[in-house]
C-alpha cells in the first residue's frame, strides 16, 4: 500500500502544479468599493472577447468612480456604466454575445448586462448573487441567447453578498432597485493578466 502511494505522489502533483498554472494564466481585477473589496478572475478560454472588452475597459479606468445602480436581493448586482450623479459614461462599440461559450450563470459569476439585443453588451457588467441558470444560453434566437459569464469573484464574496442586501429604492432616473446609499467602484484594477 505505501510503495502504491508513493507511486501515485508523482501524478497528484503534476495535476496541482498543471491546475495552478491554468489559474495563473487567469487575468485577475481587484474592484475596492465603499463597501469593501473583491476580486474577480476571468476565463478568456470561454469568452475571449468578452474578456478583453472588460479588460480594455479597466484599463482605461472606465470604472472608477462608477456606481452599483442596480440591486435586486436574491439575484445580482449590476454596476459599471453610471457614475455617481447618474451620468452615463461613453462606451466603445458592442460586442458579440458569448453566453453559448461562456460558463453557467453561478453564484459568484460576473457577466455583462445588455438590451433585449443580444448582441448589444458594452461595459455594464452584474455579478450573480445566486444560481441563475435561467440567463444561461439556450439557443442562438431571440430569448435563448442568454447572458456572457465570463469570470467567477475568487475572493470577497462576502462583500458581493452585503451589496446584494442592501435598502434599495429609486434614485437618478431608475424608479426601482437604486441602493439607498450609493455603492462606489472607487478603483477597478487589473492585478494579473
Amino acid at each position: 500500500m505505501k510503495n502504491l502511494i508513493l507511486a501515485v505522489l508523482p501524478f497528484v502533483a503534476a495535476f496541482a502544479l498543471v491546475g495552478n498554472l491554468q489559474a495563473a494564466g487567469k487575468p485577475k481585477v481587484h474592484f475596492k468599493t465603499n463597501m469593501g473589496d473583491f476580486t474577480i478572475e476571468l476565463e478568456p478560454d470561454r469568452a475571449p472577447q468578452t474578456v478583453e472588452n472588460f479588460l480594455q475597459y479597466v484599463r482605461d479606468g472606465h470604472y472608477d468612480g462608477l456606481v452599483f445602480h442596480r440591486v435586486i436581493k436574491a439575484f445580482m448586482i449590476q454596476g459599471g456604466g453610471f457614475d455617481t450623479n447618474y451620468e452615463r459614461r461613453p462606451t466603445r462599440a458592442p460586442i458579440e454575445n458569448e453566453a453559448d461559450k461562456g460558463i453557467p450563470n453561478e453564484r459568484g459569476t460576473i457577466a455583462m448586462a445588455r438590451t433585449n439585443d443580444p448582441h448589444s453588451a458594452t461595459d455594464q457588467f452584474f455579478i450573480n448573487a445566486k444560481f441563475n441558470g435561467f440567463l444561461n444560453h439556450r439557443s442562438k434566437s431571440g430569448r435563448g441567447w442568454g447572458y456572457t459569464a465570463f469570470g467567477r469573484v475568487i475572493d470577497g464574496m462576502n462583500i458581493v453578498g452585503r451589496i446584494s442586501r442592501v435598502e434599495t429604492g429609486s434614485g437618478g432616473p431608475f424608479p426601482t432597485d437604486v441602493p439607498a446609499k450609493q455603492i462606489v467602484i472607487e478603483k477597478a484594477k487589473i492585478i494579473s493578466e
